[in-house]
Formats: structure tokens, sequence, C-alpha cells
């Protein structure tokens, strides 16, 4: 054994206790480390010849690296949709790499059976069926593909062609519809060789609403002719965590023949409070659903779930062929499933925080981002330099500059704020005008928090229209 190997070996639990204390500096000050960090990194350094063990590693990390780091995992990180780690989930996703199970299959462990149950639990948390069955997959983008994988098989069904064996090409076009698709549907339109300009989008509502309008829908799908499409649903968009009608679009299945995928990434958690679980109404009814576990269910990166009531599809499309492995049986492995066939257990940081704090406490944290970003709506609606866009429906809040909100200022303000290290938001376009998103999801915001990111967006001043 490698000098360095046999060292690290018998120094084990020294060397366990060190990771942790490091862990333990970085996750004491997470609260004040600066959102983002926009200074340059580190040059590239050569690959080490003999290596320096563990302790120097993470002594090298600590001094060259951990100060650059973000603070992504903190309460007023507000880019994108990001949650934490709750501290079971963190202690959870430890276990994880300790362990370092091979849940491909169920042979020689119980960790394909934990994987189950923790899908169970997910799927009692989002109201769906016991017709509902899942797997765990690294992000909403393969949530996504999956489940529109699954979708593109349901296709060919319909039209008498097995996609796994003839390809996509056999199909001929494949209508997807949609009225606010995440970038990530294109994406998988893409890898799975349906092509991104087959997605078409539909009118959204009237009255400042990035829902689908299910009367263009109807008539959309009435175009085809009678064609097998797949209709894109959305529980919860980008920009304004806006719903669609899962029920109306469900119920258009009457008279249109289409397989319809929700991408809940983080909308579905509007189930787990009582005040919001209408906006999900209609997600059972789901072909295929997506959730980002990542997001507001505070566990580490990458985890994510899919859900599909035609399990039988999806093991088409995704079975491991080969003799040591052994045909899909009536309860398929996971390898079967996805994707992937080597996975780690991304169930298990899941499943600890679950059992840690329940439906109660995950509900909350749900509950008391949806009212921060409420209290940081308002705060923006009476900050003369800035105004919102669109209500603020659950957890996102979408606002832009209140004079001359170009391209360019608004960027401004953005750089501006993130230089500031007191938080990090996004920017987007929303209704043709440039602007900046803040996403409620992380399970140590507070209001404090809430109040220094409306200074510190209200602080700036850009030279402008106004002559500020």
């Amino acid at each position: 054994m490698h000098p360095a190997l046999a060292g690290d070996l018998s120094r084990l639990p020294e060397l366990l206790q060190s990771a942790r204390d490091l862990a333990v500096r970085e996750v004491a000050g997470l609260a004040e480390r600066p959102a983002v960090h926009v200074g340059e990194a580190p040059g590239r350094s050569p690959l080490p010849a003999d290596g320096a063990g563990a302790e120097g590693a993470l002594a090298r990390f600590a001094e060259r690296w951990a100060p650059g780091f973000s603070g992504s995992a903190g309460p007023r990180y507000l880019g994108f949709v990001t949650g934490g780690a709750t501290p079971a989930a963190l202690a959870g996703d430890w276990l994880t790499s300790a362990l370092d199970q091979n849940v491909s299959g169920a042979v020689g462990s119980w960790a394909a059976a934990l994987e189950h149950e923790t899908v169970s639990w997910l799927r009692e948390l989002f109201g769906l069926s016991e017709r509902h069955h899942g797997a765990f997959v690294s992000g909403a983008a393969m949530s996504n593909t999956v489940g529109l994988a699954v979708g593109r098989a349901w296709v060919g069904e319909r039209l008498g062609v097995d996609v796994s064996r003839a390809g996509a090409a056999a199909l001929g076009p494949v209508d997807v519809l949609s009225g606010s698709p995440h970038s990530s549907v294109g994406k998988a339109l893409s890898v799975l060789g349906i092509g991104r300009d087959r997605l078409r989008l539909v009118p959204v509502a009237a009255g400042d609403r990035e829902a689908v309008d299910v009367e263009a829908l109807d008539a959309a799908l009435t175009e085809l002719g009678g064609r097998p499409a797949i209709v894109v649903a959305n529980a919860g968009t980008v920009n304004t965590v806006d719903f669609d009608d899962l029920r109306a679009i469900a119920a258009l299945r009457e008279r249109h023949d289409f397989w319809l995928h929700v991408d809940a990434a983080f909308g579905g958690f509007a189930a787990l409070s009582p005040d919001h679980a209408h906006l999900v109404d209609g997600l059972d009814a789901a072909d295929s659903v997506c959730v980002d576990l990542h997001k507001w269910l505070n566990v580490p990166y990458d985890a994510a779930v899919q859900f599909t009531r035609r399990r039988d599809l999806q093991v088409a499309v995704f079975h491991n062929a080969s003799p040591y492995l052994g045909p899909p049986t009536d309860d398929p492995d996971f390898l079967h499933l996805t994707p992937e066939n080597s996975r780690r257990l991304r169930a298990l940081p899941a499943w600890v925080s679950l059992m840690a704090y329940g439906r109660a406490g995950h509900r909350e944290i749900v509950e008391r981002n949806v009212e921060l970003a409420r209290r940081l709506g308002e705060g923006v609606d009476r900050t003369p330099t800035l105004r919102l866009l669109a209500p603020v429906r659950l957890n996102v809040v979408c606002l832009t500059l209140a004079d001359d909100p170009t391209q360019e200022r608004v960027d401004a303000l953005a750089a501006a704020v993130a230089a500031s290290g007191e938080t990090f938001l996004t920017p987007t376009v929303y209704g043709g005008v440039p602007a900046l998103r803040a996403a409620f999801s992380n399970w140590r915001t507070t209001e404090e928090d809430t109040r220094r990111v409306l200074r510190a967006l209200g602080s700036v001043r850009l030279p402008g229209a106004d002559g500020g």
C-alpha cells in the first residue's frame, strides 16, 4: 500500500475528526460568509507527484480554496432556487459517503429498500397515488429528462413504435406543448432526440400570469388532429412561481391524447402548506412528475426525485441488459429506472431529514420562506428605487429598478449587491423587462436576513435617468 494511504488508514479516526473540525469552522461562519465571492480564483497548480496525505490536503484546501467558497448554503443566498442542508441532512450526507453503498440493485444491502421507503414518504408528502413509482436522480434537469423519456416511450406506444429499439427518429415529429417551461425542458428534448424546436409555447393566461391558458392549450391540442403529444405543465414557474391549473389540464385528456408531465421542481412543496396546497391540486393526475430535493427539502446537492405511473415504460427505456445483472423483475432494480448504473445513496440525507423533522418541520420551513418572501415584496414596494414586476405568489420575489430598468443598469445593481457580500440574486427577464429574482428556500433564513437583503438592494445608487 502506498505510504500515504497506509498512514491515512492508520490515523483514520483522527483524519475524520480533522475534517469534522474544518466543517464545523466553515458552517459556524456560514451566516456571515459573503453570499458570493467575486474575486479571481487562484491559478491552477500542477498535479502532486507523491501527495501530501489527507491531513496535508485538508490544510491546503483550507488555506487555498475554502476562503473563496460562497455562502450558497447560507440564509441570504437567494439566487436560483437553492436550499441549504438541514443539520440532519448534512449528517445523512456524511454517512452516505462513509457507507459508500452500491444502490444500483438490491443485492447484498438494505440501501435500495431505504430508497424505496424514502420515495414512498415523498410520494405521500406530495399527495401522489401509490401508482406513482419513483427513483432518486441528480437534479431537476435529470428528473425532467427521465419523465420526458418515459413520455417519449408512451408516444411510441401510441404510434406502434418501440422507441428504445427503433430510436426517436422512428416516431417522426413529436409535439411538446407548454406555457412557461423551464430551460431544462429544452435541454431534455435535445438529449432525447426530440429536438428543442419541437417545444411549442402555448399562450399564457391574461393578467400578468405565467400559467398556461387552458383554452389555448385545448385549441393547440385540437390542431394536432388526434396525434399523441406531450404536455409539460408547471407547478411553480421560474420567475413568479405561477401554477398551471393541473386539474383542468388533466381533464383535457377526455378529448385529447397526451402524456402529462408536471415540472414541480420546487413548487411541489406547496403541498406541505394547507394555505397553499390548492396550488398543486391535480398533481396526482400527472403521468410523470419532477421534484428537486436540494431546493426546498434542504438536502445537499445533488438530489432530486422523479415519479411516473408507467414504470413498465420506464424500464423499457432504461433497462440495462447484461447477463450478470439479470433481466428486470416486477420490482426492478434502480439501474433499470434511470440513466445511471452507478449512483450514490442520495436517499439517505432525505431519509434522515424527514425522520428528524417530519412533515411538520418541513412545513415550517416552507411557510416561513413564503412569509419572508412576502415581506421582502412589501419592502420592495416601499423602496423608491425598486419596483415589483409581479405579485409574490409563493417564495420568489421578481423585482427591477423603478427608473430606467435597462439590462446594463439591472446588471449593475446585481453586481453591486453581490460585491457587498450581503446577498445574491439571479437575473431574469420578465415581460420584456430585465429583472432580478430573490428565491427563498433556505432553512436558515430569518426575518433579520430579509431586512438585510432589502437594505442591500435599497442602498445601491446607480447613475441614470433620475440623476442619482
